[in-house]
């Protein structure tokens, strides 16, 4: 079966057809560390982590690279009092990069805690200056930019004029562009509205500054992704992906920096993940409808019932395509949990079934494997892929209840796909059920025992309970409001 990938630039489903074959380079547009990373984030990340699953199982050698934002990050090209590292700085009182090593961590926390692979490289824009000073050189040096009072910025309207077309990825007429641009502050430094900074001068107060050609400065957000994604993955690649909201300006502005430098368009398949949604409403901290990843995993929420385990959150995002909006509710999570956990329970009764090689079955395992094939090739098709893995789970457990029989191979092979298509490709795990709750059970009945000792003055007994318990990773503390214990 051919791939075929909806290129967000053709508005079209195309075969794929990769530069090396049998390699793929992937560059996906990463967080910007300022900030905890929310859960419209995490679905973005999870589905190219789907996505990078399935090629990887499709047998391609992936080089798949993600990049860390930590400088650079202005809401518009104007003032650089909104530099959203600089506003984070002054709110929580901590360096530039405190700020970008404590959410980073928090990044990294997150996507570990929904089992997404990490990216093959992970580079950080600051890690990258000089490369970024000298793309600004060469766009400067073929006229595609200019400098004005220390900041650099694309020239746009020189761009068009050389028969190149700024605006094509997100269908965007120029002169209705120039038409709907604001007037921000530094607007007047630029020849035209719509252009973007490669480059911005760093006013006195500005901490994040690198000496350029120009005066102390920092790279503008658009020109890093160019540079980081050129150095690991070469002047043309691929597969370039990020959330919907990147397609315009920032991918747009990718475009053309690649194209003015290169004389060749970067990227050969953009992909673009569709936004998040709770309760039918945008997520929004302004309005409330909002929470974060961890909230949903702890239940510490006002939106949902009950906690939901990291897979099972995993499990619902994966039940929408890629390119759909995905709406949240407590119902949807409710649903998708009911789901997972018979999805998984199939999993562990296939490991009992005894196979028959007396009979002939009325599934065909082959043509089962071609439908989820089909699904997995058309545009990595994960709501299709699950229905065609709940056609099995129906079968499975028709062969426990000795209403339908598996040959011996085909168990076999029915066992290996399941858990390839399972745990491999959409990265689910297994959960215990009811472990946490019955830990905490146990270890209050502990708990009183040990507080009975104490009264009865058997201190003996209530050190041996507390130091067991530390000796297999659970300590005991004692305060004010009780004893509590922590996992160590």
């Amino acid at each position: 079966m051919q791939l075929k990938i909806y290129n967000s630039l053709t508005a079209e489903k195309e075969i794929f057809k990769p530069i090396l074959d049998g390699n793929i380079g992937m560059y996906v547009c990463g967080p910007t560390v300022y900030s905890n990373v929310h859960l419209g984030n995490v679905r973005t990340f999870l589905s190219f982590d789907f996505i990078y699953r399935t090629l990887t199982h499709l047998g391609y050698k992936v080089r798949y690279v993600r990049n860390i934002t930590d400088a650079g990050h202005l809401t518009d090209d104007g003032n650089v009092d909104n530099d959203r590292f600089v506003k984070q700085t002054r709110l929580e009182k901590l360096e530039p990069m405190e700020i970008v090593q404590k959410y980073t961590v928090d990044f990294h926390k997150v996507l570990d805690m929904f089992n997404l692979l990490p990216p093959n490289i992970e580079p950080t824009a600051t890690g990258h200056i000089v490369e970024q000073i000298e793309l600004t050189q060469k766009l400067i040096e073929r006229g595609f930019a200019y400098e004005s009072n220390g900041s650099v910025y694309f020239d746009v309207l020189e761009y068009n004029k050389r028969g190149l077309n700024y605006g094509e990825l997100s269908k965007r007429n120029i002169e209705e562009l120039f038409a709907n641009t604001r007037d921000l502050d530094g607007q007047g430094e630029k020849k035209n509205p719509q252009d973007f900074a490669l480059w911005k001068k760093a006013s006195p107060a500005h901490i994040m500054r690198w000496n350029s050609p120009w005066g102390e400065g920092f790279p503008g957000w658009h020109l890093e992704c160019t540079a980081m994604s050129t150095k690991y993955l070469g002047e043309t690649f691929d597969i370039h992906g990020g959330g919907m909201d990147l397609k315009f300006p920032h991918h747009e502005c990718e475009i053309a920096q690649g194209k003015a430098c290169n004389d060749a368009a970067p990227v050969n398949y953009w992909m673009h993940a569709n936004m998040l949604t709770m309760n039918s409403q945008r997520m929004s901290k302004s309005t409330g409808n909002y929470i974060l990843p961890m909230q949903l995993v702890t239940g510490d929420n006002d939106f949902f019932e009950k906690p939901f385990h990291p897979s099972i959150v995993r499990f619902c995002f994966l039940q929408a395509h890629y390119r759909s909006v995905l709406d949240i509710s407590n119902d949807a999570m409710i649903a998708s949990e009911k789901g997972f956990i018979r999805l998984m329970e199939a999993v562990k009764v296939l490991n009992s079934i005894t196979p028959d090689d007396t009979k002939q079955s009325g599934f065909s395992l082959k043509e089962w494997k071609d439908k989820a094939y089909e699904a997995l090739t058309d545009d990595f098709n994960s709501p299709i892929l699950i229905a065609h893995l709940f056609e099995a789970v129906k079968y499975i457990f028709a062969l426990n209840d000795g209403k339908e029989t598996i040959s011996t191979e085909d168990l076999e092979d029915l066992k290996t796909t399941l858990n390839a298509f399972i745990f491999d490709v959409l990265g689910l795990q297994t959960v215990e059920e009811n472990n946490n709750e019955k830990l905490d059970q146990t270890l209050k009945v502990l708990i009183e025992l040990r507080n009975q000792a104490r009264k009865s003055k058997n201190f003996d007994l209530s050190d041996q309970i507390r130091d067991k318990l530390l000796a297999e990773g659970i300590e005991l503390k004692d305060g004010r409001d009780g004893t509590s214990y922590v996992l160590s």
